[in-house]
């Protein structure tokens, strides 16, 4: 089985570690295969009956009944806070549900900050990274986060400080992430905490990641989704939105005589997908990039996010799923399928989920290979 582990907390209030980094992560917060549960706390405007329908306790049921262990949670600042900063009461009244329902079936949870109004993997010029005052915010959602959760026990419960950074300076998010991470630490010290590097938890991103030592219940989290033509083909937001021609995995994804005819912005977006060869070896060399770094904290690897569009051929995602999931077997890096059950990235048929043998989407041969 492949693990994240990290160490074990004997009561529900924070004590101190009698470990330091160089003897390596502890056994406690053990995950292997898990799912993101997306578009409920998170980039939906789903709310009241709506939102509360949309994840209940027989979709965690059918996550357990799959044989996965965890669920990444993504929640937003907008569904969680209002604009004056109060905490909105039934938002967090359903994630604590939430998180009931996970221990009841033997399910860890990630609560992962995936989106605050000072940024959007998205944005070109995030404010978090320029404004002051945005930044002295993230750090008190995060006291205030961290306040709200703290009884829950280390291992069943870790956090995620922000998805997908898009700072201009590497240097800006790890100034950033760890006004975050300190107002955790002086609250939890022991609570688990996943960190990603800048330029959205690319891989090839980790060398410009900055750690703090001596704390060896940290993460090192990436997201995963090389090459676009594979993973976004036809995404409304993505450099791929406008191309519908043949894509190729293993191979070149788009070849370059799959462009004639298209319009000149359409070619300068997938130019980069014309000429590199894409195939388990090369995907190999990406993913080392992580695992290179967590070998040198002596910490854990996960990915936090990974997956394939549908519109894409499923002989080709197919493919793709099985030479990544094999790849994480390897190299022991616990994952996170993006995504539940929403239209497009979903691994499980959403009116399955409530039987004792939910439905996969993506064959689950593919997912569990070992």
């Amino acid at each position: 089985m492949k693990i994240v582990n990290v160490i074990l907390l004997l009561s529900l209030l924070p004590i101190a570690s009698t470990l330091n980094a160089q003897d390596g992560p502890s056994k406690t917060f053990d995950i292997s295969k898990g799912v993101n549960v997306s578009h409920w706390l998170s980039q939906s405007k789903k709310r009241g009956a709506e939102r509360a329908a949309y994840f209940t306790e027989l979709d965690v049921a059918g996550v357990a009944a799959s044989g996965m262990d965890h669920i990444r949670i993504p929640i937003d600042e907008e569904q969680m806070w209002d604009e004056n900063g109060n905490k909105e009461k039934e938002a967090f009244a359903l994630l604590h549900a939430a998180l009931g329902w996970m221990k009841k079936y033997n399910l860890k949870a990630i609560v992962d900050l995936h989106i605050v109004r000072a940024h959007h993997f998205l944005d070109k010029a995030p404010l978090l990274f320029s404004d002051a005052r945005e930044q002295q915010k993230f750090g008190i959602l995060w006291s205030e986060l961290s306040e709200e959760l703290q009884n829950y026990p280390v291992e069943d419960v870790a956090y995620e400080l922000l998805n997908e950074s898009v700072a201009k300076e590497h240097a800006d998010w790890n100034k950033v992430y760890r006004i975050a991470y300190e107002k955790v630490r002086a609250n939890e010290r022991n609570r688990v905490i996943f960190i990603g590097p800048n330029r959205w938890q690319q891989p090839k991103y980790f060398e410009f990641l900055e750690i703090p030592e001596n704390d060896p219940n940290i993460v090192l989290s990436f997201h995963f989704y090389t090459p676009h033509p594979v993973t976004h083909y036809t995404a409304s937001w993505d450099i791929m939105k406008n191309y519908r021609g043949p894509v190729h995995y293993p191979g070149i994804p788009i070849e370059p005589t799959d462009t004639i005819g298209l319009a000149q912005e359409t070619r300068d977006q997938i130019k980069n997908y014309t000429t590199t060869y894409y195939d388990k070896d090369v995907l190999e060399q990406i993913i080392l990039l992580g695992v290179a770094k967590a070998k040198e904290l002596n910490l854990q690897l996960y990915c936090g996010e990974f997956g394939s569009y549908d519109p894409a051929p499923d002989e080709i995602r197919y493919r793709w799923f099985h030479d990544v999931i094999s790849l994480f077997d390897t190299h022991d890096i616990a994952w996170s399928a993006w995504d539940l059950k929403s239209n497009g990235f979903g691994i499980f048929t959403a009116e399955d989920l409530s039987k004792s043998k939910p439905t996969f989407k993506v064959p689950r041969r593919l997912l569990f290979q070992n």
